[in-house]
């Protein structure tokens, strides 16, 4: 189950919930202060993750990529 970053409009309470995608597309979820169901997302943050290649070994330019470059 995903983690969603909501906000109520009502109140205008942000909190972080687990729920399944359907109970965020049904309006299953409800603010904890409120008890609303009228939420928007709202985006804090992004993970991204990354493989590294294992031919070719550490970029030469890690100094100025920080090693996120595709070499």
């Amino acid at each position: 189950m995903p983690f969603y970053d909501l906000k109520c409009s009502k109140c205008g309470h942000e909190f972080n919930v687990m729920a399944k995608m359907s109970e965020r597309t049904e309006k299953l979820i409800k603010c904890p202060e409120c008890g609303s169901n009228e939420l928007d997302a709202v985006f804090k943050s992004v993970n991204i993750i990354q493989s590294r290649k294992s031919e070719g070994g550490e970029c030469p330019n890690i100094h100025k990529c920080g090693g996120c470059c595709s070499h």
